[in-house]
């Protein structure tokens, strides 16, 4: 577990990522998770988990617990049926950003919904990303909210999904417990260009489509790239595409 230093970016490819398969999930993991423990792959920044999911339809994860955990949820295509122990029950569906503070603790469900449907989606997979990072204190009341961003994507720019952090106290969508991370999210269509946030950490991961990055090379869906020390790199694509990209400025020793 190290702290920001020499700048540099590294390049993780779909196909190199852990993966977990079973009869109604195949899951791709960024870092260690489960049985997939790798101690040189445990986290970048305070991003401890970085999980693509794609789930069948009626299937999914019976109620588990979680603590001291903030959970984001960005569902790619499909719908997601949450389920908590806080008393909340909601569908999640794309465009729509969703935090889940675990905090002292709580019980939670996730399932495809697709099965609800008429018509031919009504067994469509859902495919997700899940996310979590630590918060800055624990022993806090679970707490949970959601906001509909869909029109501000629209926008082709980077705009704050979940964060902690000052600056973006006011402008995220939803608010972590966590004052010096942000989750960023563009959706984009041929010809336009973002940047990425300069801070001693940065993950970005390409969810659909591909990108080229200064610096990196291209991008395809699923490929990430992590940048310690740096920051400020052109993405461009010439195609519909959408990144997830979390800025962060410390990292797990940082506390």
């Amino acid at each position: 577990m190290r702290t920001a230093d020499s700048p540099r970016v590294e390049v993780v490819r779909a196909g190199d990522r852990p993966r977990t398969r079973v009869a109604w999930l195949e899951s791709r993991h960024s870092f260690s998770f489960g049985p997939h423990y790798d101690p040189e792959n445990t986290h970048h920044g305070v991003l401890l988990a970085n999980n693509e999911e794609r789930v069948t339809a009626g299937a999914g994860f019976d109620t588990h617990p979680h603590q001291n955990m903030e959970i984001v949820t960005w569902v790619l295509e499909g719908s997601l049926l949450h389920q908590d122990s806080m008393g909340h029950a909601g569908i999640v569906y794309p465009g729509l950003a969703q935090r889940m503070s675990s905090g002292t603790g709580v019980l939670h469900s996730e399932r495809n919904d697709s099965w609800r449907l008429a018509g031919p989606k009504h067994d469509a997979p859902v495919h997700f990303i899940q996310m979590w990072v630590l918060p800055d204190e624990t022993g806090e009341p679970p707490d949970y909210d959601q906001t509909e961003i869909d029109t501000d994507l629209s926008a082709g720019t980077l705009v704050p999904v979940a964060s902690g952090m000052p600056k973006y106290r006011n402008g995220a969508a939803v608010r972590i417990r966590n004052r010096s991370a942000a989750l960023h999210a563009a959706r984009l269509q041929p010809g336009q260009v973002v940047h990425v946030p300069e801070a001693p950490f940065v993950h970005v991961h390409v969810v659909r489509g591909a990108l080229d990055m200064e610096g990196a090379g291209d991008l395809h869906e699923g490929d990430s790239a992590r940048l310690t020390s740096t920051g400020g790199h052109r993405l461009h694509t010439s195609s519909d595409a959408e990144v997830l990209i979390w800025e962060m400025h410390t990292s797990l020793t940082g506390r």
